[in-house]
């Protein structure tokens, strides 16, 4: 005996439903890759503005940014010219190591570089691709 009205889903209706969510997946996958990416960088853009607002105090101070000579280590040590520690720079995943300077500091400008591949913190690897650097007027740029 056959059956009338029998429910139920065909063969073709599933392999759509199948292929519409590949291709949703496809292309949620890489957007939410990017989004982490930001959100970790976002942590060495704080601590490149820490950094800057640091340097724009000394430069109030003295009339000019620190000048040559002075390694960025030096600048964020506990005894360091800024009021800056190791502390304030240690975060999930950039450390102080990743701090440097990209160019010879000069009197009136500076770009200081936070590259995630220096980092010692505890999720460092999962930023080894960041780059990011700031100068004096807070412009930031990705490496």
């Amino acid at each position: 005996m056959l059956r009338k009205n029998q429910g139920g889903f065909t063969l073709v209706e599933l392999m759509i439903v199948v292929i519409i969510v590949g291709i949703l997946a496809a292309v949620a996958i890489p957007m939410y890759q990017g989004a982490t990416e930001r959100a970790k960088a976002s942590e060495a853009v704080a601590a490149l503005g820490t950094i800057r607002g640091a340097m724009r105090v000394f430069y109030a101070e003295h009339g000019t940014y620190v000048g040559t000579g002075v390694a960025i280590g030096d600048l964020v040590t506990a005894a360091g010219v800024l009021d800056v520690t190791d502390n304030d720079l240690m975060g999930r995943y950039f450390s102080s190591a990743c701090y440097t300077f990209d160019a010879v500091p000069t009197a009136v400008a500076f770009d200081i570089e936070c590259d995630g591949a220096s980092s010692a913190a505890t999720q460092a690897g999962e930023v080894s691709t960041i780059v990011r650097s700031i100068n004096q007027n807070g412009d930031i740029t990705n490496s």
